[in-house]
């Protein structure tokens, strides 16, 4: 299970990439692009290939919260982007798995677009076609991460988006997760806090950094909001703090890794296209990144900018292909 969200914080290292006036993919009538993470929904109405509107709610992902909370979610976001008369809604969502997970995702937009031909798809496959391509690998380094691939045989490929209990390596709930362990084991050993623990500390409002264990257990406080933290990595990263530009390195290079894993299944050398919040901002872990795959001879290497939910157009174009 992962998504693409722009982290707040992280995702907060700002979201870039906006709504340009029109796409390159031709297509006519309504289309309704959805991008589905775990902490937001955003929804892009298309009339003839231009955006006509652009609007984002709370997530609708049933593995990040309820189906009634989601639906909801769902309901608002129609009511401002409308329903009706819509040819397709595209779907793109973190923790597609499955059949299953795609039409349990179906039922809740179904009513918001009746007789919408709908797809649900794993959100990587939104972030490979905003890249411009039909065959490659796809990165998502958001609050979580995953990376999905396609060869020119129609094969597919997946690495990672396990979730964050068994995974998301490289993502912003990861980094934020390793702020905090970084924080404990400074106290362990009976060290003063430093620039990163203090920043944590401050961030999270509180005095000590023994209150992080039971605040990072608390039900007030979940994925996104430790995801939220990841921005403090990166900060004192670029100013110079050792352990934090350890960190965000080791992220590049797991986020790497998953895409080398990608390809050799594939056999194919690329292009990698690396996107979502922290990939699409973070010089510093694009750098490992690319460094990374550099060693493993993958060289077509690209920074999405534009956001994924901008590749529908190229996916529906795709669908009515012969």
């Amino acid at each position: 299970m992962t998504n693409s969200d722009n982290l707040p914080a992280a995702d907060s290292v700002p979201s870039i990439g906006g709504a340009p006036a029109a796409t390159s993919a031709a297509a006519s009538g309504t289309v309704i692009g959805l991008d589905i993470g775990g902490t937001k929904t955003r929804g892009v109405r298309f009339e003839d290939g231009h955006v006509v509107a652009d609007e984002s709610v709370g997530s609708s992902n049933v593995q990040n919260v309820s189906r009634e909370e989601a639906a909801l979610n769902l309901a608002e976001l129609f009511a401002r982007i409308g329903g009706g008369a819509v040819a397709q809604v595209y779907a793109g969502a973190g923790g597609i798995d499955t059949e299953g997970d795609a039409a349990a995702l179906e039922a809740l937009i179904a009513p918001h677009a009746p007789g919408a031909k709908i797809t649900v798809v794993h959100d990587s496959r939104l972030l490979l076609a905003a890249g411009g391509a039909s065959t490659g690998v796809a990165v998502i380094a958001g609050t979580g991460s995953a990376a999905w691939g396609r060869n020119g045989q129609g094969e597919e490929a997946r690495a990672g988006g396990w979730g964050y209990l068994l995974g998301d390596e490289g993502s912003g709930y990861w980094l934020g997760r390793e702020a905090v362990r970084h924080s404990l084991r400074r106290m362990n050993q009976g060290l003063a806090p430093d620039e990163l623990t203090t920043a944590l500390l401050r961030s999270c409002n509180i005095d000590d950094p023994n209150k992080l264990i039971a605040l990072f257990h608390s039900p007030e406080t979940g994925r996104r909001y430790w995801a939220q933290q990841a921005r403090l990595v990166v900060e004192a990263a670029d100013a110079g703090h050792a352990p934090s530009q350890a960190l965000v390195e080791q992220a590049g290079r797991d986020l790497a890794g998953l895409a080398a894993q990608s390809l050799r299944k594939l056999g194919i050398q690329g292009p990698v296209i690396l996107g979502s919040g922290l990939g699409m901002n973070v010089v510093r872990l694009q750098e490992s990144f690319k460094r990374s795959l550099a060693a493993e001879a993958v060289t077509d290497v690209r920074v999405l900018d534009q956001d994924p939910v901008f590749g529908v157009l190229q996916l529906v174009a795709e669908q009515e292909q012969p």
